[in-house]
C-alpha cells in the first residue's frame, strides 16, 4: 500500500524533500538553496496544477522567478567577496578594501519593527491581492476553495516583501500562512506537503526568536 501510494505521490514527496533541503540551506546560507529553490518550485507548479491550488501554483512561479534573481545576485557577491579577499593581500588595496567593507556592513540593512503606517499599508495591499484573487479563481478556475488559496498566496506575498525589507513581524504572517497552508493542503490529500508546511511553520517560530535577539542587541 506505502509502496503503491509513493509511486502515484513520488513528484509531491520530491517536493517536499527538496523544499526541507532548501530551508537547511537557507539558514546556513548556502549558495546552493537557489537551485534547490528552483527546483521546488518547479515541482510544486505541477502538484498545485493538479490540486487545483491555482493561486498557490502561481505564487510558485513567482518563486521561481526569485530564486533565478537570488542565485544571480548571491553568486555576484561571492564573486566580489573572492575579489576582495584577494586585494586585501596586497597592501594599501587590501586596507582600501577593508574600509569599504566596513562602511558596506554599516549601511546594511537592519532588522526593524513593523511601523503602524508600514502596516496599514501592508494590510491593504494584502486585502486587494486577496480579493482580486478570489475573484479570479472564483469565476474563472473550477478552484474548490478560491477563498482559502487567495489567501495563503496574498499573504504570502506581503511576508515576502517583508522579509525582503527585514521587517521583524513577517515571521508571525509566516507563522500563520504556513499553518493555515498545512490544514488547506490536508483537506487536499497533499499530504507530503502539509508535513513541509508543518516543518515551515516550526522554523518560523525558531527565526521569530533569533530575530528578536537581533533587535534586542540593536
Amino acid at each position: 500500500m506505502i509502496y503503491t501510494w509513493l509511486s502515484n505521490n513520488y513528484l509531491e514527496v520530491f517536493g517536499a524533500v527538496a523544499g526541507i533541503f532548501y530551508v537547511f540551506l537557507e539558514i546556513r546560507q548556502n549558495l546552493w538553496l537557489w537551485p534547490v529553490g528552483i527546483v521546488t518550485s518547479a515541482v510544486y507548479i505541477s502538484v498545485f496544477f493538479s490540486g487545483k491550488l491555482y493561486a498557490d501554483m502561481s505564487l510558485q512561479g513567482y518563486y521561481l522567478i526569485i530564486s533565478v534573481l537570488g542565485w544571480y545576485w548571491w553568486a555576484r557577491n561571492n564573486k566580489r567577496k573572492a575579489e576582495g579577499e584577494w586585494l586585501k593581500e596586497d597592501g594599501d588595496r587590501g586596507r582600501n578594501y577593508e574600509g569599504e567593507r566596513r562602511d558596506n556592513e554599516n549601511s546594511s540593512l537592519r532588522v526593524t519593527r513593523l511601523k503602524l503606517r508600514t502596516g496599514i499599508a501592508l494590510f491593504i495591499v494584502l486585502v486587494l491581492l486577496y480579493l482580486i484573487m478570489w475573484l479570479v479563481l472564483s469565476r474563472y478556475t473550477d478552484s474548490p476553495v478560491p477563498g482559502w488559496d487567495s489567501l495563503i498566496t496574498s499573504a504570502s506575498i506581503v511576508a515576502t516583501w517583508m522579509l525582503a525589507r527585514k521587517i521583524y513581524e513577517h515571521w508571525i504572517l509566516w507563522i500563520i500562512v504556513n499553518f493555515v497552508a498545512a490544514v488547506l493542503f490536508l483537506t487536499r490529500g497533499l499530504y507530503p506537503t502539509v508535513i513541509l508546511y508543518v516543518v515551515y511553520g516550526i522554523m518560523s517560530f525558531a527565526g521569530l526568536t533569533a530575530w528578536k535577539r537581533t533587535i534586542t542587541n540593536e
